[in-house]
C-alpha cells in the first residue's frame, strides 16, 4: 500500500483510508449504502468493494448484520481489510481478494441475502480509460461487466434475495435487461438527480431472485440545491 489518506464518518466514529493517488470512492457508496435497508441479521456481499466504505458504513448502521467485501484488486482488497480492523468490525467484515466471475456460495459459508454493488460504469469502447491501472478497473468493464455483476449476484443469493446496485441512469435499460435475463426480478427504483434542473444522472434499483413481476418506483432523490450544498435526504444519510 502507497500513500493514504483518512476521512471520518458520523462525527468521527467511522474512519476510511483511501490510497491518495488511486481510485476513491464518491457519494454513490453512500447512497447505495442508505439504499440498501438490509434486515437485523442478514448475510451480505458488497461486489467489487473497493477500500471497503460500504460495507464499513453498513456494519456501524446495522450492528447484527455479517458482510463480504469481494475485491479483484490486491490493493483495494489490502485496504478494505484495514478498515474493517481499524473501524473494529473485523469480526462481521470479511474482506475477499477474489474475481467475482469466479465467485461461488461456499466461499462465504452458503447463500447470502444480500447483494450490494456499485460497480464500474462504462464499457471498455466508451470514453477515455485512466491511464491509472486501479481507476480503469473501478470504473471501466475491464475485469468484469455488468452482466458478470449480475450473474455473480445470481450465483450466491439464496431464493428471493435480494440485489441493490447503483448505475448510471442512462443504462438503465441495460440494467433491468440483464437482472431480468439472471432470473433477478427488478422490485424497486429510485432515479438519482444531481440537483432539480439537470436529467437524472443515476438509478438506485432492488431486484429480488425469483420474484415475481411488478415494480414500485420511489420519489426522485436530489443530492445537491442550487446553492451546491447536500439536501436534506442526503444529510440524514451522513447523520450519526
Amino acid at each position: 500500500m502507497g500513500a493514504m489518506t483518512t476521512d471520518t464518518f458520523f462525527n468521527g466514529r467511522v474512519r476510511v483510508n483511501q490510497d491518495r493517488s488511486g481510485y476513491r470512492f464518491s457519494i454513490d457508496a453512500v447512497l447505495l449504502a442508505y439504499y440498501a435497508r438490509p434486515r437485523p441479521d442478514d448475510k451480505i456481499i458488497d461486489l467489487g468493494t473497493g477500500c471497503g466504505i460500504i460495507p464499513v458504513i453498513l456494519a456501524y448502521r446495522h450492528p447484527g448484520i455479517t458482510l463480504y467485501g469481494i475485491e479483484v484488486q490486491k490493493t483495494l482488497a489490502e485496504i478494505a481489510t484495514l478498515n474493517a480492523k481499524e473501524n473494529r468490525m473485523s469480526d462481521r467484515i470479511t474482506i475477499i481478494e477474489k474475481d467475482l466471475k469466479l465467485l461461488e456460495s461456499q466461499m462465504v459459508s452458503g447463500p447470502v441475502d444480500l447483494v450490494v454493488s456499485n460497480p464500474p460504469y462504462r464499457r471498455v469502447r466508451s470514453g477515455r480509460i485512466n491511464s491509472d491501472r486501479q481507476r480503469a478497473i473501478a470504473r471501466h468493464e475491464i475485469t468484469a461487466t455488468l452482466l458478470d455483476v449480475v450473474q455473480a449476484a445470481h450465483r450466491v443469493l439464496r431464493n428471493s434475495g435480494r440485489l441493490v446496485m447503483i448505475f448510471p441512469a442512462e443504462r438503465i435499460i441495460d440494467l433491468i435487461f440483464q437482472m431480468r435475463s439472471s432470473s433477478i426480478e427488478p422490485k424497486h427504483l429510485q432515479m438519482v438527480y444531481s440537483d432539480i434542473d439537470m436529467g437524472a444522472t443515476l438509478v438506485l434499483i432492488e431486484g429480488r431472485k425469483g420474484g415475481r413481476p411488478g415494480m414500485k418506483v420511489a420519489p426522485p432523490l436530489t443530492i445537491y440545491h442550487q446553492d451546491g450544498s447536500y439536501t436534506d435526504a442526503v444529510l440524514k444519510m451522513f447523520a450519526p
